[in-house]
């Protein structure tokens, strides 16, 4: 929690809660999770990440959330925020390949400053209760979860990413 805090996932993005499910995001067919606030490339997330959500069993149903609270620069972060993957309906104690895909994974591609690319879930008061969003730009993660009957978090994570430079990208 205390990353999510330091970085105002909490506080910009999300009120603070109280973690009660585990979750994985994993890119590249990793098999360890990325550390909350580690720092990305652009390079290493074009393709969606594996997903994987803990719960209490497959009758409960969670809702995944892939958002950019510093789109387009975060010394001008006025498409606050800028949704990038939405999953429902997402079985507990599986991962995201069992959910409805409603929003389609958009890769990061930072082209200025440093931008923290945030996975919040939500639990679901039953299946196929959640509406996705008319807009991927000025995306509200709390609205959308008060919306939507979502409540508070029950797993976040975030990583970091920046533009890379020419040189970096040639290798």
């Amino acid at each position: 929690m205390e990353p999510l805090v330091m970085e105002r996932v909490i506080g910009e993005v999300i009120d603070n809660f109280t973690p009660s499910v585990t979750m994985n995001v994993l890119y590249n067919n990793s098999s360890r999770p990325f550390r909350p606030g580690q720092e990305l490339l652009p390079q290493a997330v074009i393709s969606k990440p594996r997903v994987e959500i803990g719960g209490d069993d497959l009758r409960t149903f969670y809702t995944l959330i892939m958002t950019d609270p510093d789109a387009p620069s975060p010394s001008d972060p006025y498409l606050r925020e800028h949704l990038h993957w939405m999953v429902t309906d997402i079985p507990g104690t599986t991962d995201v390949t069992y959910g409805r895909e409603v929003v389609g994974y958009e890769n990061p591609r930072p082209m200025v400053g440093i931008h923290r690319y945030v996975f919040v879930l939500f639990k679901q008061r039953g299946r196929q209760t959640v509406r996705p969003p008319a807009s991927r730009d000025n995306f509200n993660t709390r609205t959308f979860s008060f919306e939507n009957g979502l409540g508070l978090p029950v797993a976040a994570v975030y990583f970091n990413s920046k533009r890379e430079t020419a040189g970096r990208r040639r290798s």
